[in-house]
């Protein structure tokens, strides 16, 4: 999984000396992102539902980030935390999903989609380690099945990471931080000819974090992006690195650290951690026209993972412990084809879409007893072939100057086939669905419209999971399940600038699903949950009092229920009830600037009858800048900022440690919230 070359040829590029005077300003027709309140273009008629925005990059320049993925949670709503090491995807949170690793939140960065279906770890997995923060333009985020062109994954929402075309000089971040970290960033642009630049960066970084297990995080990235034109009739190709290996601290159970087993940052198994690397190409082109414009896309990607865990310990092997090996490699190829043109309906204005998505994954995925990453027998080994095609279609149409309606047609087709070492899970299997959607969009009225939302989507299950006959660890009979299974969503929303420098939106929403399919990569099968509803209040809020004061504040309430009745309880683990961020952002104040953050993740079940709760965390956040002089600016971040002792993650299950009886034990397994961390970044722009 070693690529030096990459990094090195990149690495050289970034040392080569560029006059400022090549660092062409965008050509004057692209359109930048307008920013109406604080650090969102979410003004009023830019959207088809109030749950609907944009997130532009001034947001990620002013707040600091733990970890990559943490961008997403500039989407209002979204929780992002962590229960292994720095390596591995993220657990993500929002409408009252533990969306584990990314189901039902579908995620695209750079016209390449980042959830992986089938993969050896989690349906849908979604590692966003690959991102440089740094480069991101804007987040497009959407919740709920009421868009045409969002197809699986995206029952609970989706985000579209779109990376700048270019910096307007070139540009060096060094951070240092507690507990070993060290990143360094290295991002230029040159103007190639009038219309046309290549940008280039690469990144760096190492970190043991505050466990007792140092984690011995080593990533390197790197982006190569060439662009023509404008974001509206343009080219953007775009070539991405990444590699990284680590070792994990994983959840461990609250006894061992009651009993001084183990401290509160210490590990069962030391020898847990993983190695990932991602390689991709990918193609965007826009083109306007008379009367509408062409979007199409393309993409390939190649990825692989060696991920070692350790969630019971000595339950099921006493004598040399429960370790296993989740492997993948895989290649993706794909693409979009979009075609917008305007029109009338007689004399009334109208806009119609259609659109294509191809997707092909190939892949190879195991399961492997190991014992300190020595893989010692094979639970599954199978080989996958996967292709979804999705057709869509989308009008609207402007009935009156207070009244639109966008009406949506989605159909999908899926394909597997799978080749496992063992007979009777091989084969092969189809499965399609029609989806619908619908919305009105009312006004506006006093600077406030009102929005009424439905829509109709699905998840995909595993591709295993729909030709496992046999439990490949027992042998025993286990029944097939459906390859995609429906979503139905629901939204009443409103969205104001009534009151002046104060952009507000409320949704009040539902969202029903036939079965919440789950693979457990950890045993390699599939587990048919029970159909479950979701209800909740949404409320979000930016507030510009002053040129340099930006104030957020987003709260969500949400209950989660199975919709049918069962003896063990409906409630659904790991569904969160509240969510709330609110951040204070000071800007330009002299050479001065900071932000402070505060984020909080409410009390939910471990268990359906919903007797044992993850306690809730909240956590607060700051930054403080100071500019030099206009090439050099100094920042100071601070992380878990009043020293809480919460958890990132909880877990409620049988574990075993050793020299417990063989049964085990029903624990709460929990992974700490990093203490209080400092980093001091230079940045430097020449």
């Amino acid at each position: 999984m070693r690529r030096h070359w990459i990094f090195l040829s990149l690495t050289v590029l970034l040392s080569l000396p560029a006059a400022r005077a090549q660092h062409a300003p965008p050509p004057s027709d692209e359109l930048e992102p307008v920013e109406v309140v604080g650090h969102y273009d979410n003004a009023v008629g830019t959207s088809d539902a109030a749950s609907q925005g944009v997130v532009t990059s001034r947001l990620l320049e002013t707040r600091p980030a733990l970890r990559p993925g943490e961008v997403l949670e500039y989407v209002p709503g979204v929780i992002v935390t962590q229960h292994s090491g720095d390596g591995k995807a993220n657990q993500y949170f929002l409408r009252g999903f533990n969306l584990d690793h990314g189901t039902d939140f579908s995620t695209w960065v750079a016209g390449m989609p980042v959830n992986l279906p089938t993969h050896a770890h989690g349906h849908g997995y979604t590692d966003l380690n690959f991102l440089i923060p740094e480069l991101v333009e804007r987040i497009e985020y959407r919740k709920g099945p009421y868009f045409a062109s969002s197809g699986d994954f995206s029952s609970a929402g989706s985000a579209n990471i779109e990376l700048k075309r270019h910096v307007p000089v070139s540009t060096g971040l060094l951070t240092f931080g507690e507990h070993g970290y060290k990143r360094l960033v290295g991002a230029l642009s040159r103007q190639l000819e009038e219309s046309r630049s290549l940008l280039a960066a690469v990144e760096f970084q190492h970190a043991d974090g505050p466990w007792e297990n140092p984690q011995r995080l080593r990533k390197e990235n790197a982006v190569l992006r060439l662009s023509e034109g404008t974001r509206a009739t343009g080219l953007d190709l775009t070539l991405m690195a990444y590699q990284s290996r680590w070792n994990s601290t994983d959840q461990v159970p609250q006894r061992a650290i009651d009993a001084g087993l183990i401290g509160r940052f210490g590990a069962i198994d030391p020898s847990d951690g993983g190695e990932t690397a991602r390689y991709s190409l990918s193609g965007e082109m826009r083109r306007a026209t008379g009367n509408g414009a062409w979007r199409a896309s393309a993409y390939a990607v190649h990825y692989e993972l060696d991920l070692f865990s350790n969630f019971t310990y000595f339950l099921d092997r006493p004598e040399v412990g429960d370790q296993f090996l989740q492997r993948d490699r895989r290649s993706i190829f794909g693409g979009q084809l979009a075609r917008i043109w305007h029109g009338t309906l007689g004399t009334l204005p109208m806009t119609n879409e259609v659109g294509l998505q191809l997707r092909h994954d190939r892949i190879r995925v195991g399961l492997f007893d190991s014992v300190r990453r020595s893989v010692t027998d094979t639970t599954r080994d199978d080989r996958v072939r996967q292709t979804s095609l999705g057709l869509y279609a989308e009008n609207a149409v402007n009935w009156k100057p207070w009244l639109r309606s966008v009406l949506g047609l989605r159909a999908d087709e899926y394909r597997w086939s799978v080749d496992s070492d063992q007979p009777l899970n091989s084969g092969k299997s189809t499965d399609s669905l029609v989806s619908p959607k619908a919305s009105l969009v009312f006004g506006p009225w006093a600077k406030t419209e009102y929005f009424v939302n439905w829509g109709r989507g699905f998840h995909s299950n595993d591709a295993r999971g729909t030709l496992t006959r046999v439990d490949p660890r027992t042998g025993t009979p286990v029944p097939v399940v459906p390859g995609l299974v429906r979503s139905t969503g629901y939204e009443l929303g409103a969205r104001t600038e009534v009151l002046p420098n104060l952009q507000s939106s409320l949704s009040l929403w539902r969202l029903d699903i036939g079965s919440e399919l789950v693979f457990v990569g950890d045993a390699g099968t599939t587990e048919p949950s029970r159909p479950s509803r979701r209800e909740g209040i949404e409320w979000s809020n930016r507030y510009l009092p002053r040129s340099w004061l930006v104030v957020d504040l987003d709260l969500a309430l949400t209950k989660a229920r199975f919709a049918d009745a069962a003896p063990e309880g409906n409630r659904i683990p790991g569904a969160v009830s509240r969510v709330m961020s609110a951040a204070i952002g000071i800007r330009d104040r002299g050479p001065w600037s900071g932000s402070l953050q505060l984020r909080h993740l409410g009390p939910r079940p471990l268990i359906e009858d919903g007797s044992v709760k993850a306690a809730s965390t909240t956590l607060a956040n700051a930054r403080v800048g100071y500019r030099v002089n206009p090439s050099l600016a100094f920042f100071l971040d601070v992380f878990n900022l009043f020293d809480r002792k919460a958890n990132d993650i909880e877990y409620f299950y049988t574990s075993r440690l050793n020299g417990e009886p063989l049964s085990g034990f029903d624990d709460r397994h929990i992974h700490p919230v990093e203490p209080r961390t400092f980093r001091v970044s230079a940045l430097l722009r020449f």
